[in-house]
């Protein structure tokens, strides 16, 4: 259930109100710190409570205005490749006790509310978890850019059912939020080992720890190739 009062700005009585759903929706999608990553919003005030309402509160109702967001940035992320075949978003996963403590799958929940936004608007899309974790990591707090690519290098793989599911599909990868890019650059390293590349990848929200905004920086690609220039 959703609290009675705003997620996003703690509005009286309004589990979402007119002013962040307006934030949310006007935000303009765009490359985040990996290029070929495009997000919906800044991760700022009131986006970010939103996804912590959606992500550790269980606001669930929550995951349509986030979803519609989501699919935004990924028709953002895809240009007019949008429309030349149709999509598979596919969710970064969650482990298994993150999804027993919080009692839902907050990011396969986006997933599949973004999926349903761009059928929406004309556009094929599905939704399947195709990535899973082979060890444990460490808790991702704390850790600088280059510390996260180490705790996280080798720690996807791909399920083998995926070359069923992605058969004439255009796969992207999703997430509700990107900080580092470490998280999307390993999954597009396991979806490129199995020949799989990822043509995109699209998140709700994106944060540069430089600046605190959404921004460029050297990045890689979806295939697992450097590049990516600062903007």
């Amino acid at each position: 259930m959703l609290p009675a009062d705003c997620a996003g700005c703690g509005a009286f009585r309004t589990p979402l109100c007119p002013d962040c759903r307006h934030a949310l929706a006007a935000a303009r999608p765009g490359p985040t710190l990996l290029p070929w990553a495009h997000a919906a919003a800044p991760y700022t005030d009131p986006v970010r409570q939103l996804l912590l309402a959606h992500k550790e509160r269980g606001a669930l109702r929550l995951a349509g205005p986030l979803g519609e967001a989501l699919g935004r940035a990924v028709r953002s992320a895809l240009g007019p490749r949008a429309e030349r075949a149709p999509l598979l978003l596919v969710p970064m996963p969650s482990a298994r006790a993150a999804v027993r403590a919080r009692g839902h799958d907050p990011t396969l929940r986006l997933a599949g509310a973004a999926a349903r936004s761009l059928r929406r608007a004309g556009l094929d899309a599905r939704t399947a978890p195709l990535l899973r974790h082979t060890r444990p990591v460490a808790d991702q707090a704390g850790l600088g850019a280059a510390e996260r690519r180490r705790n996280l290098h080798g720690a996807l793989t791909v399920l083998p059912r995926a070359n069923r599911a992605l058969v004439g599909r255009q796969p992207v990868l999703v997430d509700d939020l990107v900080t580092t890019g470490a998280s999307l650059a390993e999954a597009a390293r396991a979806l490129a080992a199995s020949g799989l590349p990822a043509r995109a990848a699209a998140t709700v929200a994106a944060t540069d720890h430089r600046t605190g905004r959404t921004g460029r920086t050297d990045g890689t690609d979806p295939a697992g190739r450097s590049g990516g220039q600062p903007a």
